[in-house]
């Protein structure tokens, strides 16, 4: 044996033999929380740019506190509030817009994802004073600019209360469950356009602006919920589906002293997903889109007169992305995010809709705007310009010109500001460092501060058998797509082994991503140690590599998104090290629709697959996210029907898991049935289980470590 293969062989036992020593992760321990990471507390930047506030809260006893903080030294300052015998247990907080009174939410509880019934307090700083809003629970409570009233709904209705007089005034009267919603947004406005209170105060809390949403015609959803009781009982309310009737929705005018609610006509929009007020009192913003998504009208409207005026109109073949970037600047130019030269960017428009300037250019996308400093000409921005599956932060000016590079170490970097841009608090992670939280100069990213890191849980893990994720490109169907790879970490090249695929691959999604361990990630780690080879391909379709890349899938959803996913396995199981006949994968939600699929669609390539929550045919999901990447099953019935999993049950080889939660309001537990009886009517045999009372998310006590019991056992009989 000559000195290099003695070498080898020495080498490779030391690795074996500290293989050995490391502790395997344990689902016990993934869903006990023995991997937390420590986060940053949610802070609130305040007026003056160098302090910020904290809301600290403790379980034992039970307490909370609103503290105020240093930027400089990161120092508590003062607390401005804490619970007491006067003061109740409170879980959030809202300033005035002059801080001197904070909107104090307690008895919070859910409705949908996020909408949340609270009882509500306004505390006045100087005097100390507690103002009870409303002895019944009620939603979004939103102060007045000068913090003299605070609106609010209850029951579908607007109401205003004077904190001075203790007088409330009810605004609209016709609100009434099922049908008429004043103020609040229904269930799939909530869900897919992410807002829930549909009212807003102009600058001088002179006027509020509210959509009214009339759900009448709307069809009528409901589920049963067993509970503890002698008796289920059902949960109703109203989900439009796909290619059904929407809610008819306007918008309106209150105005304050008179009492007065006028209309505003906007030539019947089918949605109004956004309202905001420009600096000017008296001119509100609009964002109208037609049903098809891919018609967006940006309106000004004349709060003296109800007269409203295109600003300015976006069209695209696909669908038009709604977002929150819509800034106005002093002058009232605005600053948009656009798709327009096939990449989102920044752009600058003057107060007359008309454009002064492309702000960023370039083939990567812009992937959070952060805000404006006009006292510098500063814009701050989030963007993948250091690589698709990473993210950096940037300044730039309203011209496009000082670019300066703040936080771009390799991973991911999101950034906090404080009011004035003096200063950010960065969040950074990649596959290999946990969170770690650092103060920063905003005027060139200079390291002010070390706030926060998780080398304890990093310590902590270097006893484990940790594999890394190796990040690389595969080339299938004509595009480089984006894959991490998770070997057992005592791989050995000359061995064949399981492969089993992860996917969410929804449009504008990335799982592919340099950022810290999730849960699953745990979870994939726990089975590397058992032997398997875990890897994740983001195929067309998803998001960050430009508007085509992302549109590719209009009308089709789930055609390339699986032809991507069954030639990825197929070119990894080329690979000597993989066993092209042990072959498995998985997802939740979009991506359960997709491992349905790839099992049925791709039954010579993949032996087994999981499905949690699955979409089993869009045309049992709602409206506005369905309709914008497939229009309605009215026009575009093949697209719907050809990828829906149900409609061939017969082509079932493999081993198949299918999960959900029956308290699902989301992804509804009817998606799973039919699967089922389209498999028992194909006499095609497989697994299930049903969550009772579960929503989208599937957790609650030891559900989650139930429920990747159950998958792991099946992995491991089945792969």
């Amino acid at each position: 044996m000559n000195k290099q293969s003695f070498l080898f062989l020495f080498l490779l036992g030391v690795v074996t033999f500290s293989t050995a020593q490391k502790k395997k992760i344990t689902l016990e321990e993934i869903w006990g929380g023995e991997f937390r990471t420590e986060s940053m507390d949610v802070l609130r930047s305040m007026n003056n740019g160098t302090q910020y506030t904290v809301l600290n809260t403790t379980r034992s006893p039970r307490s909370s506190s609103l503290d105020k903080y240093d930027y400089e030294t990161l120092q508590k300052a003062e607390t401005i509030v804490a619970s007491s015998d006067a003061v109740p247990y409170f879980s959030s907080y809202t300033f005035s817009d002059d801080e001197s009174q904070v909107l104090l939410a307690t008895e919070v509880e859910p409705i949908f994802r996020r909408s949340r019934l609270g009882i509500y307090y306004v505390y006045d700083i100087a005097s100390k004073e507690l103002v009870k809003i409303s002895e019944t629970k009620i939603q979004e409570p939103t102060l007045s600019p000068d913090g003299s009233k605070v609106a609010y709904v209850l029951d579908n209705n607007l109401y205003v209360m004077d904190l001075a007089e203790r007088t409330t005034k009810q605004v609209t009267t016709d609100g009434n469950k099922g049908t008429i919603i004043n103020g609040v947004t229904d269930w799939v406005y909530e869900e897919e356009f992410a807002f829930v209170r549909a009212f807003e105060w102009n600058s001088d809390g002179t006027k509020i602006a509210f959509l009214r949403f009339d759900e009448t015609e709307v069809p009528h959803f409901s589920m049963d919920f067993y509970g503890t009781g002698l008796y289920p009982y059902q949960y109703e309310f109203k989900y439009p589906k796909a290619g059904e009737k929407n809610s008819i929705v306007t918008l309106h005018m209150y105005d304050v002293a008179s009492g007065a609610i006028s209309d505003v006509d906007l030539n019947d929009p089918y949605y109004i997903p956004r309202i905001k007020w420009m600096h000017d009192a008296n001119k509100l913003s609009v964002q109208t889109l037609n049903r098809h998504q891919n018609d967006l009208k940006l309106y000004a409207v004349n709060a003296e007169d109800n007269l409203a005026t295109v600003l300015l109109e976006e069209t695209d073949a696909a669908y038009v992305d709604i977002d929150d970037d819509l800034t106005f600047l002093d002058d009232d130019s605005f600053i948009w995010t656009s798709e327009a030269d096939g990449y989102n960017h920044l752009y600058l428009y003057d107060s007359n809709g008309k454009l002064k300037n492309q702000i960023t250019e370039g083939p990567w996308e812009v992937t959070r705007y952060y805000g404006y400093d006009e006292k510098h000409d500063r814009i701050f921005y989030q963007s993948v310009e250091n690589g698709s599956i990473n993210r950096g932060g940037y300044s730039i000016s309203t011209k496009g010109k000082r670019k300066k590079e703040l936080s771009t170490q390799e991973g991911t970097n999101s950034a906090a500001f404080s009011t004035d841009f003096t200063y950010y608090i960065n969040t950074y992670s990649s596959a290999t460092t946990p969170y770690r939280f650092t103060l920063h100069d905003a005027s060139n990213g200079k390291l002010v501060k070390e706030i926060k890191d998780n080398s304890a849980l990093l310590n902590k893990l270097n006893g484990y058998e940790i594999a890394p994720k190796e990040f690389s490109t595969i080339n299938v169907n004509g595009y480089d797509l984006n894959m991490y790879m998770i070997k057992p970490a005592d791989f050995d090249p000359n061995k064949k082994y399981p492969l089993f695929m992860f996917q969410y691959s929804g449009p504008g999604s990335q799982q592919v991503a340099n950022r810290w361990m999730g849960s699953n990630d745990y979870w994939h780690q726990h089975l590397a140690s058992q032997g398997y080879i875990v890897a994740c391909v983001d195929g067309r379709g998803t998001g960050l590599k430009g508007r085509d890349f992302k549109k590719l899938t209009q009308k089709e959803l789930g055609k390339y998104e699986v032809e991507d996913q069954i030639a990825a396995a197929q070119k990894l199981s080329e690979r000597s090290y993989i066993d092209e006949n042990r072959t498995g994968i998985w997802g939740w939600s979009y991506g359960g629709f997709m491992s349905t699929n790839c099992l049925l669609k791709g039954n010579d390539t993949f032996e087994m697959a999981i499905a949690v929550a699955p979409v089993t045919s869009w045309r049992f999901y709602d409206t506005i996210y369905t309709e914008r990447y497939m229009q309605t099953p009215q026009e575009n019935p093949t697209g719907y029907d050809d990828n829906s999993p149900f409609n061939y049950p017969e082509l079932l080889k493999g081993k198949y898991l299918l999960v959900h939660g029956s308290g699902d309001d989301n992804v509804h537990v009817q998606n799973t049935m039919r699967m089922i009886e389209a498999l028992v009517q194909a006499n095609k045999q497989f697994d299930w289980a049903i969550y009772p009372d579960k929503n989208h998310g599937i957790y609650g006590g030891n559900t989650r470590l139930h429920l990747y019991t159950k998958m792991t056992n099946f992995v491991k009989e089945n792969l």
